[in-house]
């Protein structure tokens, strides 16, 4: 039996937010998953990260037919989650990190102001695969 990748998701959005609801139960199709994600909105953070405050994780009790592992909320930023999580949360490196999905376009210079792209490269400078997703609609009734 081939085993399946262990994939951590993440965003900025939080961890009820839609966009990452989706995510989860479409990695979870093709890996086990664990979520940390912010416990609060934390757009624009872009790679800011805790350090005048202690960081928590708690967990989650996410929908059960989403499919992850186990998903914790966290009190920092996206780079926070993924710091936590690498160093502290997982029993191992995960093989892939997914950050989003963005309700909200993170192109061009925005880039360097998303915390759902700084998620990912916090998870490159660790020398894990990663990408984020970022949806080009700001409508309350994106369909993600």
């Amino acid at each position: 039996m081939e085993k399946r990748p262990l994939i951590l998701v993440t965003n900025d959005d939080g961890i009820t937010a839609p966009g990452i609801r989706w995510l989860v139960r479409t990695m979870a199709a093709i890996g086990d998953v664990v979520v940390v994600a912010p416990d609060s909105p934390q757009s624009g953070k872009g790679h800011a990260i805790t350090i005048d405050n202690t960081l928590y994780a708690q967990l989650f009790k996410g929908a059960p037919e989403d499919g992850a592992l186990v998903e914790y909320s966290c009190s920092g930023t996206p780079a926070d989650c993924v710091k936590l999580a690498l160093h502290e949360l997982m029993d191992r490196k995960p093989d892939l990190v997914v950050s989003g999905i963005n309700h909200g376009s993170n192109s061009s210079i925005n880039v360097i102001y998303s915390g759902t792209m700084s998620a990912a490269i916090e998870a490159g400078l660790e020398g894990i695969p990663a990408i984020g997703f970022s949806l080009c609609d700001f409508s309350w009734d994106a369909d993600f």
